[in-house]
């Protein structure tokens, strides 16, 4: 039998009762006759409680639970923020969401039962302000360290992400006078000879996610986690239209890209850790005809945050230079991450990363090609292209032949110069 006791007081009809609700419940024994006339009753009744011992005698424990718990209230609050705007309920919700998630045992799970719904992780995650967070690690990079304390704090750094230093130009950590400066480090000549018997080499230091044929339109960023092709580098300028005037309008985009008979559309995707050489290069001999940038979050694209977040690299401040060499097409990205909004191309002073204010789902567009230089910016192989400020992405996604091949598997270690893959 259930009885459910209500403490009201007539209150007004318009206002909820604070007061807690109590439940009792009695779990009714097999063979006991004393209780006859409620045997047929198979509804709850709503009674005035009685003394402990009363109806019966006093229930064990294993037969009776009080359950005391502030639902009307609850019910409440959660009805005033339903009616809230969509900026002020996630910032009312946000706190409890991450106590939900941190604290042991499912101590908030009772919420759920009144009708709270916590945010999905990444939801949560996507409100974080990486941007803002992003420029202040910024300025705080540009803030010159005392003499006395540049060896202690790049010495932490060094050890926590395990930075080589033997193949720095500059050795002594007390010629750097910033963070700045120790990340955008240069290296020794002699430490990354540039292979020459492969058609395409690494940009850069780091780690190989994914690598392969794109294939119905999307990339791989790790395996089993997908991104829109044109999602990822934005629709087709006009500039590119002229070289894609061949291809027939219905055909996707992939097939688009596609210039010439017989070839097929390869990607691969190289994440550079925070201890890595944060320098990019020319991966081939090239001609860099289009830059656009993308404007967005700064997420991290870890590895695990990847595998987290569907079309993480699409979320993402991203700049997009493409191209064409002697296979045809030809791209290559910088993805920005959390800490690092600034990516920067050697010969685009006018690229402006992690700007304060910007639209969602825009682009700005920038054409090398114009009257007076009608090749774009020809790159050789191996030469510097651009740095990052910390860890980020490389997605390289270009044109070869069939039997183009990779020389790599997942979750390598790579470092620039070393061999991606040939004919």
């Amino acid at each position: 039998m259930v009885r459910c006791y209500k403490a009201l007081s007539n209150p007004p009809p318009s206002c909820y009762n604070l007061r807690k609700v109590k439940i009792h419940v009695r779990r009714l024994r097999s063979g006991n006759g004393g209780s006859s006339s409620c045997a047929g009753d198979q509804h709850p009744q709503l009674e005035s409680p009685g003394p402990a011992g009363s109806a019966g005698g006093t229930p064990n424990r294993r037969t009776r639970f009080r359950l005391q718990f502030p639902q009307l209230a609850l019910r409440r609050r959660l009805g005033q923020l339903s009616c809230m705007s969509r900026p002020a309920l996630k910032l009312r919700s946000w706190p409890l969401t991450i106590l939900y998630y941190l604290l042991p045992f499912g101590a908030l799970k009772p919420l759920t039962r009144v009708g709270w719904r916590p945010m999905s992780r990444v939801a949560l995650y996507k409100s974080v302000p990486t941007r803002l967070l992003s420029r202040a690690w910024g300025r705080l990079n540009q803030v010159e360290l005392p003499t006395w304390l540049r060896k202690p704090v790049y010495s932490l750094y060094i050890w926590t992400f395990g930075v080589n230093m033997k193949e720095a130009a500059v050795e002594d950590l007390h010629h750097y006078r910033n963070l700045s400066e120790f990340f955008r480090r240069k290296l020794k000549p002699q430490a990354r000879p540039v292979c020459c018997l492969h058609s395409v080499i690494s940009p850069s230091d780091g780690k190989i996610l994914n690598f392969g044929q794109v294939k119905n339109c999307e990339v791989e960023q790790v395996k089993g986690v997908t991104y829109s092709l044109e999602s990822f580098l934005g629709p087709r300028t006009s500039t590119e239209e002229l070289h894609f005037s061949q291809t027939p309008p219905g055909n996707s985009f992939q097939q688009q890209l596609v210039t010439k008979e017989g070839n097929e559309l390869y990607h691969c995707v190289i994440y550079l850790a925070p201890g890595d050489y944060h320098c990019f290069h020319s991966p081939t001999d090239w001609r860099v005809s289009h830059r656009r940038h993308f404007p967005g979050s700064l997420m991290s694209v870890n590895p695990g945050v990847a595998r987290w977040i569907k079309e993480l690299f699409c979320h993402n401040e991203r700049v997009v230079l493409t191209g064409d060499w002697k296979h045809g097409f030809f791209s290559l990205t910088a993805v920005g991450a959390t800490n690092v909004g600034s990516i920067r191309i050697y010969f685009d002073q006018d690229l402006h990363t992690n700007s304060p204010c910007y639209s969602k789902g825009s682009y700005n567009d920038f054409s090398f090609i114009s009257n007076n230089n009608k090749e774009g910016i020809p790159m050789r192989k191996g030469e510097h292209l651009g740095e990052f400020n910390l860890g980020s992405t490389i997605v390289l996604i270009f044109e070869a032949p069939k039997d183009f091949k990779f020389h790599l598997k997942a979750g390598q270690k790579i470092r620039f110069g070393e061999a991606l893959g040939s004919l």
